[in-house]
């Protein structure tokens, strides 16, 4: 029999099987407890599938890979805090964090701001849906295939021969001498050109979903500001962005997660090189490149508390949004 078939028959048949099976499992087995205590008790029951995964494939890691962070590269005995003290005392890692840093601060205002920008000028004209695919289409490229596209992008020659990259050969054109882009030092030159890669990926995701906030503010309130005589400017920031702040909070908490983990990019395009370093690449590197799993967990653990307080405010913020309705 076709292995193919099987999957599918598992897939098709025996996945709503399960989930029947657990139903009726549980049903039987609320059946023990007294009436009244039985409503407490089914919601636990329904949850517990989703919290054994959550333990199995979330919680469990996390414990492991801190107690790995705790252990010597072969992981034969523990060596305390030694790997967060050679963390944030090698030059290494401290560029990695601080191009982190820039990461977070770059890609989620340019991102959301030309999101809001494009969201704005593109409201209610003729060509929305067409202009708005073009935008949102970087998206469904894979960020691998959008770092080799962007490879040929800043592809650099030497001068005096035929330039393939795209950008080099439109400065070519005007007399302007061609540059290798990639490896370009100082002022974090090279990690801005990486952002602005990613940030032509995100910015048809933020866009969406201002957008969508954009058409949910009644007209009627921007018409009433209109007819009083106020400017659009004044429309803008007196009605529209102050609807849109809750919108614009998920929206940053999104690309600032995706700085923060940002990786692809950056291994396809330069490795890490030319002072383009990130903490998730560098775990990479320390993990599978030098074979350092205790370091490799110790930068693993700095990035997920790097995460854990932007996660804490929006939850905060959803709390409190909940408590006003």
């Amino acid at each position: 029999m076709d292995p193919r078939l099987t999957t599918a028959v598992i897939v098709v048949v025996g996945v709503p099987a399960v989930l029947v099976g657990y139903i009726l499992a549980t049903e039987q087995v609320l059946r023990l407890f007294p009436q009244r205590a039985q409503p407490r008790i089914r919601p636990w029951l329904w949850l517990l599938p989703a919290l054994a995964f959550l333990f199995v494939f979330l919680i469990y890691p996390t414990i492991g890979t801190f107690v790995r962070s705790l252990q010597n590269e072969a992981g034969t005995q523990f060596i305390g805090l030694d790997n967060y003290a050679w963390f944030f005392g090698n030059n290494g890692t401290l560029a990695a964090l601080k191009n982190s840093l820039i990461w977070v601060v770059l890609l989620t205002a340019l991102a959301v701001g030309l999101g809001l920008l494009i969201a704005i000028l593109f409201d209610r004209v003729r060509y929305e849906s067409f202009a708005k695919t073009i935008i949102f289409l970087p998206l469904a490229i894979s960020a691998t295939a959008a770092s080799v596209i962007w490879l040929f992008m800043f592809a650099y020659q030497p001068p005096g021969t035929p330039q393939t990259g795209t950008l080099n050969a439109a400065v070519t054109s005007v007399g302007v001498a061609p540059q290798p882009w990639l490896t370009l030092s100082g002022l974090s030159l090279n990690t801005i050109l990486l952002i602005l890669v990613t940030t032509w990926i995100w910015t048809g995701f933020c866009m969406v979903i201002i957008s969508a906030a954009l058409k949910g503010i009644n007209g009627e309130l921007l018409e009433a500001a209109r007819v009083d005589g106020a400017t659009e400017w004044q429309v803008f920031k007196g009605i529209i962005f102050p609807l849109l702040l809750p919108t614009l909070a998920v929206v940053s908490t999104t690309i600032i997660i995706t700085a923060l983990k940002a990786f692809d990019i950056v291994y396809v395009m330069t490795n890490g090189n030319f002072d383009t370093q990130v903490i998730a690449n560098s775990m990479y590197q320390e993990m599978f490149n030098f074979g350092s799993f205790g370091r490799g967990s110790a930068i693993a653990i700095v990035l997920m508390i790097a995460i854990v307080p932007v996660m804490a405010v929006n939850i905060r913020r959803f709390q409190a949004q909940e408590a006003i309705r």
